[in-house]
């Protein structure tokens, strides 16, 4: 039987917490409280972003940034004759790949009452499989209540109302294998790896080259995560987020992906240079690639006005924004690279 790592234990316990883009309260005083454990400082700043730092041998300072948010969805309508309850998409996804999991509806009061994502003709005995085979849309896909609702009026009386938050259920799973399949772990993984960089530094004595500051960020998925407050006198801004594991990719679910370029366009050259440079000299198995569909809160610094120099890297995940799927080899390479590259 697999018996979890310490990174991995952080990373089950995150993905078991509820953070849909926006509302990430409850996850981020997880993390706050575990790194006021190892005795870093710790600010959250207006937006909801956590900031947690570990002085340096230099006052200048480095950005590690992960994104606590996840995928979710909202209600967007509760219809009055027969109460299905239809959604809005939070973050970009397929409505194929929310087809059939279990849900929960948080209410203003903060309830959570349970339900399944469907097509609105799944069932082939009822619409036959021609009808139950066509594209799934938002305008067909609707949350089955498991409360007895038969019109709009029960379905309020619930509490339920429009702009609710709908969670889906994760699903986290440790295989022997080593391999964690969930939900959610972009980028779940990457805040995991941040804590233990944070924990190992410390326990082992480690003074960084420059001042670290640790940024978790709770709205990437919707494009804004890292535009905000940052600290000042900042050197470089290194994403911590998902490698993008499949058909046609470098990256893989057993190392770390050193990303040389996203949607917005290349990384620094310099920077991305080094990071090659350091898993090379320490011998910790990567890949290079790049991310055509794919930005992060590295990209959004920038435009926010940071003058630094920025890159990514980060686990390799499979199937991302669905079921992912990543190693405890790919959680261990980039946390040996960031501790590596800090430590110079």
């Amino acid at each position: 039987m697999n018996t979890e790592s310490a990174v991995t234990g952080i990373l089950l316990e995150l993905l078991r917490t509820r953070s849909v883009s926006g509302h990430t309260e409850e996850a981020m005083r997880i993390i706050e409280e575990r790194f006021k454990e190892l005795g870093l400082e710790t600010a959250v700043t207006r937006k909801g972003s956590l900031l947690a730092t570990l002085k340096g041998r230099s006052d200048e300072g480095i950005v590690l940034a992960a994104h606590m948010d996840t995928l979710g969805g909202m209600v967007s309508g509760i219809e009055k004759v027969d109460g299905k309850i239809t959604l809005r998409s939070v973050g970009s996804f397929t409505m194929s790949s929310i087809e059939g999991e279990y849900c929960w509806i948080e209410t203003w009061d903060g309830k959570l009452f349970g339900g399944t994502i469907l097509f609105d003709s799944t069932s082939v005995h009822a619409h036959g499989i021609e009808d139950a085979s066509v594209k799934r849309k938002k305008k067909n896909m609707y949350v089955r209540l498991d409360e007895e609702v038969s019109k709009g009026e029960d379905v309020r009386k619930l509490g339920i109302s429009v702009g609710n938050y709908i969670h889906f259920d994760p699903r986290p799973v440790l295989t022997e294998s080593g391999f964690i399949k969930s939900r959610h772990i972009d980028d779940k993984a990457g805040v995991a790896v941040l804590i233990q960089v944070a924990g190992e530094l410390v326990s082992n004595a480690i003074i960084p080259s420059y001042t670290l500051h640790f940024l978790i960020t709770g709205y990437e998925e919707v494009g804004h995560g890292a535009a905000g407050f940052l600290p000042e006198n900042l050197r470089e801004f290194i994403a911590v987020d998902m490698g993008v594991a499949g058909p046609g990719r470098e990256s893989s679910e057993d190392k770390v992906t050193i990303c040389a370029a996203d949607s917005t366009g290349p990384f620094n050259y310099l920077l991305t240079k080094e990071l090659i440079e350091v898993a090379k000299a320490e011998s910790i198995p990567y890949a290079v690639d790049t991310f055509p569909h794919y930005g992060s809160d590295a990209a959004v610094a920038l435009k926010a006005g940071l003058d630094v120099r920025h890159g990514l890297i980060g686990p390799g995940v499979d199937s991302s924004h669905a079921m992912e799927r990543t190693h405890e080899k790919a959680l261990r390479t980039t946390i040996d690279l960031i501790k590596a590259y800090v430590s110079r």
